[in-house]
């Protein structure tokens, strides 16, 4: 397979378009799309896809875009788009409603700070916001990531077992737009890897159906026990999926977290998405010095990997949680998981919020030096603490 010099948004947009193109023989595949920077190329990607049965839809709004997305889903077709920042927010709507639809949409979001003020730089609040949604969400660190998880997700979202929409994520212009040595697999191995989406419960053209109807209270909690169930495979059927993609595409995609360097740690970082690069070279260093420190990447947000969270932390007695996002007055929401991840379970730990990177700040090796340093020292965990306020770079204390 050979290597070509691309973008994150390149990456995103060639999976999206192999995913819908292998999909040609059974319904065939759809997208609705509108711009929004850093997002755009993507669809540009997808637009110009010479598709065999495939549709891309330029529409007024984002919230058209999903609209068409879930139309083309219920259908029968492979569905997919892409948005960021406020395009996300005012997608809300819809994006809920194919969660409950239980329809298998695939959106890659580029993370970008919500406006207003308005911001084009990297943050994950706008994807965060849709956590308690029923999607399934992973944070990508690399363009050769953001491909491979795309393609991932659409093999586990369509999973009878599973059926319900997923996100891909990645951090604006640190990975949207910055070009990698980055595999791209050929047609005839995505159409190996996929196969046809047979959606159970898609409508017929011929057949009277009524979807979302009015449903009463004990027939709608029925529907969202379902959804916590399919929720609770998720972890299982994504192994069985990553063991599929390894044996055909020769490269393993990642696990749903991903450790180094955590065996007999006692300082732990927790990060996801591209702070994870910047940690991991700061942990090398550091256990190359004989400091006991380690890292823990989160790429699936949801369902959150509770279970495996603890095991990779279990000789830890201090964990960093690095947060390039944030919910008004409660902190970090990897932190807000981590921690409720560990109660009843271990009372040893001190779990200490880093809010760094939020609204596109750079996170440099000094800043996790810098977090490391003051984690070491602490004797309890204090409130979240908040990098890069004052002047690009606050003392920590």
């Amino acid at each position: 397979m050979p290597l070509d010099v691309i973008t994150g948004n390149q990456a995103a947009g060639c999976a999206l378009s192999l995913a819908g193109e292998a999909n040609r023989t059974a319904r065939g595949a759809a997208c609705g799309i509108y711009p929004i920077t850093p997002q755009t190329e993507i669809v540009e990607y997808v637009a110009r896809f010479p598709f065999t049965k495939g549709r891309v839809v330029p529409v007024e709004s984002e919230h058209s875009a999903m609209a068409v997305s879930m139309g083309a889903s219920m259908s029968g077709a492979r569905a997919f788009t892409a948005s960021s920042s406020n395009g996300i927010a005012y997608m809300a709507e819809n994006i809920m409603v194919a969660g409950y639809y239980r329809l298998p949409i695939v959106m890659v979001a580029v993370n970008r700070t919500l406006g207003p003020p308005w911001n084009i730089w990297a943050d994950q609040g706008d994807t965060l916001m849709l956590r308690d949604f029923p999607w399934l969400q992973f944070y990508c660190e690399t363009n050769q990531e953001i491909l491979d998880t795309t393609l991932l997700a659409f093999r586990l979202a369509e999973d009878k077992r599973i059926l319900l929409p997923a996100l891909t994520c990645m951090d604006a212009f640190i990975v949207s737009h910055t070009q990698t040595e980055t595999a791209q697999p050929e047609q005839s191995e995505v159409d190996r890897f996929l196969p046809d989406l047979d959606l159970p419960h898609r409508m017929h053209y011929n057949e009277a159906r009524t979807l979302g109807g009015l449903a009463w209270p004990h027939e709608e909690l029925s529907m969202r026990l379902e959804i916590d169930d399919a929720m609770k495979r998720v972890p299982s059927v994504y192994q069985e999926c990553r063991k599929s993609f390894t044996e055909i595409f020769g490269r393993d995609p990642g696990d749903m977290l991903q450790t180094y360097e955590v065996d007999n740690a006692d300082l732990i970082l927790i990060a996801s998405g591209t702070i994870a690069t910047t940690a991991r070279e700061v942990v090398r260093r550091r256990r190359a010095s004989g400091e006991k420190v380690g890292l823990v990447k989160i790429k699936m947000f949801r369902p959150f990997p509770e279970a495996a969270l603890r095991e990779a932390c279990q000789s830890a007695s201090r964990v960093a949680v690095l947060d390039r996002n944030y919910a008004a007055g409660t902190g970090g929401i990897f932190w807000q998981d981590t921690r409720a991840a560990f109660h009843s379970y271990r009372d040893d730990v001190l779990i200490q919020n880093y809010l760094t990177g939020l609204c596109g700040g750079d996170v440099t090796p000094d800043v996790v030096d810098d977090i490391l340093t003051n984690l070491a020292s602490r004797a309890e965990a204090s409130d979240p603490v908040w990098i890069g306020v004052e002047t690009g770079r606050r003392t920590l204390q």
